[in-house]
Protein backbone atom coordinates (compact mmCIF):
# COMPACT_ATOMS: atom_id res chain seq x y z
CA UNK A 1 0.00 0.00 0.00
CA UNK A 2 2.78 2.40 0.79
CA UNK A 3 4.42 1.72 -2.60
CA UNK A 4 1.23 2.44 -4.63
CA UNK A 5 0.23 5.75 -3.09
CA UNK A 6 3.16 7.86 -4.37
CA UNK A 7 2.47 6.73 -7.96
CA UNK A 8 -1.32 7.11 -8.00
CA UNK A 9 -1.40 10.58 -6.45
CA UNK A 10 0.61 12.32 -9.20
CA UNK A 11 -1.38 10.45 -11.84
CA UNK A 12 -4.63 11.63 -10.33
CA UNK A 13 -3.34 15.20 -10.14
CA UNK A 14 -2.13 15.09 -13.78
CA UNK A 15 -5.51 13.79 -14.93
CA UNK A 16 -7.23 16.62 -13.08
CA UNK A 17 -4.93 19.22 -14.63
CA UNK A 18 -5.51 17.80 -18.11
CA UNK A 19 -9.26 17.90 -17.64
CA UNK A 20 -9.12 21.49 -16.38
CA UNK A 21 -7.00 22.45 -19.38
CA UNK A 22 -9.52 20.87 -21.76
CA UNK A 23 -12.35 22.80 -20.13
CA UNK A 24 -10.46 26.09 -20.42
CA UNK A 25 -9.29 25.73 -24.05
CA UNK A 26 -12.66 26.24 -25.80
CA UNK A 27 -13.32 29.44 -23.85
CA UNK A 28 -9.87 30.88 -24.63
CA UNK A 29 -10.23 29.93 -28.30
CA UNK A 30 -13.59 31.66 -28.54
CA UNK A 31 -12.15 34.86 -27.07
CA UNK A 32 -9.30 35.01 -29.63
CA UNK A 33 -11.37 34.18 -32.73
CA UNK A 34 -14.32 36.42 -31.99
CA UNK A 35 -14.47 39.44 -34.34
CA UNK A 36 -17.18 42.12 -34.35
CA UNK A 37 -19.58 41.81 -37.24
CA UNK A 38 -19.63 45.55 -37.95
CA UNK A 39 -15.94 45.39 -38.85
CA UNK A 40 -16.66 42.95 -41.69
CA UNK A 41 -19.48 45.20 -42.88
CA UNK A 42 -17.25 48.30 -42.96
CA UNK A 43 -14.44 46.44 -44.75
CA UNK A 44 -16.88 45.03 -47.29
CA UNK A 45 -18.31 48.46 -48.05
CA UNK A 46 -14.80 49.88 -48.43
CA UNK A 47 -13.82 47.03 -50.76
CA UNK A 48 -16.87 47.61 -52.95
CA UNK A 49 -16.21 51.36 -53.14
CA UNK A 50 -12.62 50.75 -54.25
CA UNK A 51 -13.17 47.85 -56.66
CA UNK A 52 -16.39 48.89 -58.46
CA UNK A 53 -14.85 51.81 -60.46
CA UNK A 54 -12.03 49.56 -61.72
CA UNK A 55 -14.49 46.82 -62.74
CA UNK A 56 -16.68 49.34 -64.55
CA UNK A 57 -13.60 50.78 -66.30
CA UNK A 58 -12.55 47.33 -67.50
CA UNK A 59 -16.03 46.41 -68.75
CA UNK A 60 -16.61 49.78 -70.41
CA UNK A 61 -13.34 49.50 -72.33
CA UNK A 62 -15.01 46.73 -74.36
CA UNK A 63 -18.07 48.86 -75.21
CA UNK A 64 -18.55 50.92 -78.37
CA UNK A 65 -18.42 54.68 -77.98
CA UNK A 66 -22.20 55.05 -78.31
CA UNK A 67 -22.81 52.64 -75.43
CA UNK A 68 -20.19 54.29 -73.22
CA UNK A 69 -22.05 57.61 -73.60
CA UNK A 70 -25.48 56.10 -72.95
CA UNK A 71 -27.58 57.58 -70.14
CA UNK A 72 -28.37 55.78 -67.90
CA UNK A 73 -25.12 53.84 -68.28
CA UNK A 74 -25.04 50.08 -68.74
CA UNK A 75 -23.06 47.77 -66.49
CA UNK A 76 -22.42 44.78 -68.77
CA UNK A 77 -21.53 45.61 -72.38
CA UNK A 78 -24.40 44.82 -74.74
CA UNK A 79 -22.04 44.80 -77.71
CA UNK A 80 -18.56 43.50 -76.92
CA UNK A 81 -15.89 45.06 -79.10
CA UNK A 82 -12.11 45.40 -79.03
CA UNK A 83 -12.04 48.44 -81.32
CA UNK A 84 -10.81 50.68 -78.51
CA UNK A 85 -7.75 48.50 -77.95
CA UNK A 86 -7.22 48.14 -81.69
CA UNK A 87 -7.22 51.93 -82.07
CA UNK A 88 -4.91 52.28 -79.08
CA UNK A 89 -2.33 49.86 -80.49
CA UNK A 90 -2.56 50.77 -84.17
CA UNK A 91 -3.30 54.47 -84.54
CA UNK A 92 -1.03 55.65 -81.72
CA UNK A 93 2.70 55.01 -81.54
CA UNK A 94 2.07 52.80 -78.54
CA UNK A 95 5.50 51.05 -78.30
CA UNK A 96 7.31 54.41 -78.13
CA UNK A 97 5.03 55.78 -75.42
CA UNK A 98 5.27 52.54 -73.45
CA UNK A 99 9.06 52.55 -73.73
CA UNK A 100 9.27 56.15 -72.49
CA UNK A 101 7.01 55.41 -69.52
CA UNK A 102 8.93 52.28 -68.56
CA UNK A 103 12.33 53.99 -68.79
CA UNK A 104 11.25 57.02 -66.78
CA UNK A 105 9.43 55.00 -64.10
CA UNK A 106 12.23 52.44 -63.66
CA UNK A 107 14.98 55.09 -63.55
CA UNK A 108 13.12 57.22 -61.00
CA UNK A 109 12.37 54.14 -58.89
CA UNK A 110 15.97 52.90 -58.97
CA UNK A 111 17.27 56.36 -58.08
CA UNK A 112 14.93 56.66 -55.11
CA UNK A 113 15.79 53.20 -53.84
CA UNK A 114 19.51 53.97 -53.93
CA UNK A 115 19.75 57.62 -52.86
CA UNK A 116 16.91 57.58 -50.34
CA UNK A 117 18.45 54.51 -48.71
CA UNK A 118 21.84 56.23 -48.50
CA UNK A 119 20.38 59.39 -47.00
CA UNK A 120 18.22 57.35 -44.64
CA UNK A 121 21.25 55.39 -43.46
CA UNK A 122 23.24 58.56 -42.86
CA UNK A 123 20.40 60.19 -40.89
CA UNK A 124 19.72 57.04 -38.88
CA UNK A 125 23.14 55.60 -38.02
CA UNK A 126 25.85 58.19 -38.66
CA UNK A 127 26.82 61.12 -36.45
CA UNK A 128 27.78 64.37 -38.16
CA UNK A 129 27.28 68.09 -37.54
CA UNK A 130 23.87 69.39 -38.59
CA UNK A 131 22.20 65.98 -38.57
CA UNK A 132 19.12 67.14 -36.67
CA UNK A 133 18.80 70.28 -38.79
CA UNK A 134 19.03 68.24 -41.99
CA UNK A 135 16.34 65.84 -40.81
CA UNK A 136 14.15 68.81 -39.87
CA UNK A 137 14.57 70.16 -43.41
CA UNK A 138 13.51 66.78 -44.81
CA UNK A 139 10.38 66.82 -42.64
CA UNK A 140 9.70 70.41 -43.66
CA UNK A 141 9.86 69.63 -47.37
CA UNK A 142 7.20 66.96 -46.85
CA UNK A 143 4.76 69.76 -46.05
CA UNK A 144 5.58 71.84 -49.14
CA UNK A 145 3.16 71.24 -52.06
CA UNK A 146 4.82 70.11 -55.28
CA UNK A 147 3.18 72.94 -57.24
CA UNK A 148 5.38 75.46 -55.43
CA UNK A 149 8.60 73.83 -56.68
CA UNK A 150 7.26 73.17 -60.17
CA UNK A 151 8.37 76.45 -61.76
CA UNK A 152 11.89 76.49 -60.20
CA UNK A 153 12.43 72.90 -61.34
CA UNK A 154 11.30 73.75 -64.85
CA UNK A 155 13.66 76.74 -65.03
CA UNK A 156 16.60 74.67 -63.76
CA UNK A 157 15.95 71.80 -66.19
CA UNK A 158 15.54 74.20 -69.11
CA UNK A 159 18.78 76.06 -68.35
CA UNK A 160 20.59 72.73 -68.12
CA UNK A 161 19.43 71.93 -71.65
CA UNK A 162 17.40 68.89 -70.57
CA UNK A 163 14.00 69.97 -71.87
CA UNK A 164 12.34 67.58 -74.32
CA UNK A 165 14.42 64.66 -73.02
CA UNK A 166 13.81 61.63 -70.84
CA UNK A 167 16.65 62.73 -68.56
CA UNK A 168 14.76 65.94 -67.85
CA UNK A 169 11.81 63.87 -66.66
CA UNK A 170 14.02 61.66 -64.48
CA UNK A 171 16.62 63.91 -62.87
CA UNK A 172 14.39 66.11 -60.62
CA UNK A 173 12.77 63.06 -58.99
CA UNK A 174 15.73 60.79 -58.24
CA UNK A 175 15.28 61.33 -54.48
CA UNK A 176 12.23 62.48 -52.58
CA UNK A 177 11.73 63.57 -48.96
CA UNK A 178 9.11 60.90 -48.31
CA UNK A 179 11.52 58.16 -49.39
CA UNK A 180 14.28 59.58 -47.17
CA UNK A 181 11.91 59.70 -44.21
CA UNK A 182 10.62 56.19 -44.85
CA UNK A 183 14.08 54.63 -45.12
CA UNK A 184 15.40 56.59 -42.14
CA UNK A 185 12.58 55.34 -39.92
CA UNK A 186 13.12 51.75 -41.01
CA UNK A 187 16.91 51.78 -40.69
CA UNK A 188 16.61 53.30 -37.22
CA UNK A 189 14.95 50.08 -36.05
CA UNK A 190 17.95 47.96 -37.15
CA UNK A 191 20.34 46.98 -34.32
CA UNK A 192 23.52 49.04 -33.98
CA UNK A 193 25.48 45.91 -33.03
CA UNK A 194 25.51 44.75 -36.66
CA UNK A 195 27.17 47.97 -37.81
CA UNK A 196 29.65 47.93 -34.94
CA UNK A 197 30.62 44.34 -35.69
CA UNK A 198 31.20 45.21 -39.35
CA UNK A 199 33.35 48.19 -38.39
CA UNK A 200 35.41 45.98 -36.08
CA UNK A 201 36.00 43.64 -39.02
CA UNK A 202 37.39 46.59 -40.98
CA UNK A 203 34.42 47.29 -43.28
CA UNK A 204 33.96 50.82 -44.57
CA UNK A 205 30.68 52.72 -44.64
CA UNK A 206 29.90 51.84 -48.25
CA UNK A 207 30.51 48.16 -47.65
CA UNK A 208 28.40 48.29 -44.49
CA UNK A 209 25.62 49.97 -46.42
CA UNK A 210 25.59 47.54 -49.35
CA UNK A 211 26.43 44.33 -47.44
CA UNK A 212 24.68 44.83 -44.10
CA UNK A 213 21.99 47.51 -44.33
CA UNK A 214 20.46 46.98 -47.78
CA UNK A 215 19.84 43.21 -47.38
CA UNK A 216 17.82 43.96 -44.22
CA UNK A 217 15.72 46.69 -45.86
CA UNK A 218 13.71 44.46 -48.17
CA UNK A 219 10.22 45.38 -46.84
CA UNK A 220 10.96 49.12 -46.79
CA UNK A 221 12.54 49.00 -50.26
CA UNK A 222 9.52 47.15 -51.64
CA UNK A 223 7.18 49.74 -50.14
CA UNK A 224 9.21 52.66 -51.45
CA UNK A 225 9.61 51.00 -54.84
CA UNK A 226 5.93 50.42 -55.50
CA UNK A 227 4.93 53.89 -54.27
CA UNK A 228 7.62 55.60 -56.34
CA UNK A 229 6.87 53.53 -59.44
CA UNK A 230 3.16 54.26 -59.11
CA UNK A 231 3.75 58.00 -58.76
CA UNK A 232 6.19 58.17 -61.67
CA UNK A 233 4.11 55.91 -63.91
CA UNK A 234 1.00 58.07 -63.43
CA UNK A 235 2.83 61.40 -63.54
CA UNK A 236 1.15 63.63 -66.11
CA UNK A 237 1.89 67.32 -65.58
CA UNK A 238 5.71 67.21 -65.55
CA UNK A 239 6.10 65.03 -68.70
CA UNK A 240 3.47 67.19 -70.41
CA UNK A 241 5.55 70.32 -69.80
CA UNK A 242 8.98 68.80 -70.52
CA UNK A 243 8.06 66.73 -73.60
CA UNK A 244 7.73 68.97 -76.65
CA UNK A 245 7.66 66.33 -79.41
CA UNK A 246 5.59 63.19 -79.76
CA UNK A 247 8.55 60.83 -79.52
CA UNK A 248 9.09 61.95 -75.89
CA UNK A 249 5.48 61.47 -74.74
CA UNK A 250 4.72 59.03 -71.95
CA UNK A 251 1.56 56.92 -71.86
CA UNK A 252 -0.57 59.26 -69.69
CA UNK A 253 0.35 62.27 -71.82
CA UNK A 254 -0.30 60.48 -75.12
CA UNK A 255 -3.65 59.08 -73.95
CA UNK A 256 -4.83 62.45 -72.68
CA UNK A 257 -3.83 64.29 -75.88
CA UNK A 258 -5.11 61.75 -78.40
CA UNK A 259 -8.35 60.80 -76.66
CA UNK A 260 -9.47 64.43 -76.38
CA UNK A 261 -10.43 65.79 -79.80
CA UNK A 262 -11.54 69.22 -80.91
CA UNK A 263 -15.25 68.43 -80.53
CA UNK A 264 -15.55 65.50 -78.13
CA UNK A 265 -13.59 63.14 -75.92
CA UNK A 266 -13.25 59.49 -76.98
CA UNK A 267 -14.12 57.89 -73.66
CA UNK A 268 -13.80 54.34 -74.96
CA UNK A 269 -10.22 54.97 -76.06
CA UNK A 270 -9.48 56.72 -72.77
CA UNK A 271 -10.84 53.79 -70.74
CA UNK A 272 -8.86 51.26 -72.76
CA UNK A 273 -5.71 53.29 -72.21
CA UNK A 274 -6.46 53.54 -68.49
CA UNK A 275 -6.69 49.74 -68.31
CA UNK A 276 -3.31 49.40 -70.03
CA UNK A 277 -1.76 51.96 -67.66
CA UNK A 278 -3.19 50.28 -64.54
CA UNK A 279 -2.19 46.69 -65.37
CA UNK A 280 1.61 47.00 -64.78
CA UNK A 281 1.10 48.71 -61.43
CA UNK A 282 -1.45 46.10 -60.38
CA UNK A 283 0.88 43.27 -61.36
CA UNK A 284 3.78 44.76 -59.38
CA UNK A 285 1.57 45.24 -56.34
CA UNK A 286 0.33 41.64 -56.43
CA UNK A 287 3.90 40.36 -56.60
CA UNK A 288 5.24 42.59 -53.82
CA UNK A 289 2.18 42.98 -51.59
CA UNK A 290 3.61 40.85 -48.78
CA UNK A 291 6.74 42.98 -48.59
CA UNK A 292 4.71 46.18 -48.88
CA UNK A 293 2.46 45.27 -45.94
CA UNK A 294 5.46 44.23 -43.88
CA UNK A 295 7.33 47.43 -44.68
CA UNK A 296 4.37 49.65 -43.75
CA UNK A 297 3.87 47.72 -40.50
CA UNK A 298 7.55 47.82 -39.48
CA UNK A 299 8.30 51.40 -40.50
CA UNK A 300 7.99 53.74 -37.55
CA UNK A 301 8.66 51.17 -34.83
CA UNK A 302 11.15 53.64 -33.37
Amino acid sequence: MTDVLPTTAPATQAAGDEQATRTRRPRERDDTVRTPGWLYAVLTIGLVVVVVPFVWMLLSSFKPESEVRRVPPTWWPETVTTSNYHTLLSRLDFPTYLFNSVVVALAVTAGNLLFCSMLGYALAKLDFPGKRALFSIVLGTLMVPGVITFVPLFVMVTKMGLSNSLLGMILPFLAGPFGVFLMRQFITSLPDELIQAARIDGAGELRIFFSVILPLCGPALATLGILTFLTSWNNFLWPLVIAQTEDKYTLPVALALYSVGQNATQFGLLLAGAVVVVLPVLAIFLVLQRHIMQGIAMTGIK
